[in-house]
């Protein structure tokens, strides 16, 4: 990689996080941290006001946006290829976004990177399993968002026997298993963890109420306790 790129490599990687480690740089594009000081130099020379906090690493400072010009067409393909999986395996709510997200993609790129990706997409199939034709509800993207900003729900919820419930519950994490998406929440009627699958989510409300508990384990503490391996 000559240093053009990587130095647009590096920007690119700061500008997908929060913050980046030097030695997390120096390992993705294999280099010295003193050639990651020396590429950072030549960024912030450049005008692209990259920042450090002690501890947390390098950031760029919020405002700054390139914009994504230099999509090449297989990257392009990759997002194509995982749009058509994502009729498996999200809702409506995660199609949409994602599909105005590669509109945004396709923007940037030039007219005969254009051609070629309307022309792999027309000669592109997928066949899905019965089981993963798709999830006909659109409480993904809720269900993300009161998970990042601790917000607890009021659902209303359909148990497989038929039962239908009104539950409030805290949403720790999404789960995808045994071909399904479950939001794992603390129930307040319960006063316990509950696997809640989305499927069977008949409608949601944000209360805009933070959580109450503030000791939720992780979901990967949640994911050793699952009753199947797929």
């Amino acid at each position: 990689m000559n240093r053009i790129d990587r130095l647009f490599g590096i920007l690119t990687l700061l500008q997908s996080r929060r913050y980046v480690m030097g030695d997390q740089l120096a390992d993705r594009f294999d280099i010295s941290i003193r050639t990651v000081y020396r590429d950072i130099k030549a960024l912030n020379e450049q005008g692209i006001p990259v920042g450090f906090e002690p501890n947390k690493g390098y950031f760029v400072v919020e405002g700054y946006f390139l914009r994504p010009v230099s999509f090449s067409l297989e990257e392009a393909n990759a997002l194509l290829l995982m749009e058509n999986l994502l009729t498996g395996f999200a809702d409506k709510s995660i199609r949409k976004h994602y599909s105005s997200a590669l509109n945004k993609v396709k923007a940037v790129m030039r007219d005969s990177q254009k051609e070629k990706l309307e022309y792999l997409t027309s000669n592109t199939g997928f066949q899905l399993p019965r089981d993963l034709k798709g999830h006909d509800y659109e409480h993904l993207s809720a269900l993300q968002e009161a998970v990042v900003s601790k917000t607890i729900l009021d659902i209303r919820y359909c148990k497989a026997d038929g039962e239908e419930s009104g539950r409030r519950i805290e949403p720790v994490g999404l789960i995808f298993y045994a071909l399904n998406w479950h939001v794992i929440g603390w129930c307040h009627l319960r006063k316990d963890y509950r696997d809640f699958r989305v499927s069977r989510i008949i409608s949601l409300r944000s209360t805009g109420l933070p959580f109450q508990k503030t000791d939720h384990p992780s979901v990967r503490e949640f994911m050793k306790q699952l009753p199947v391996d797929y």
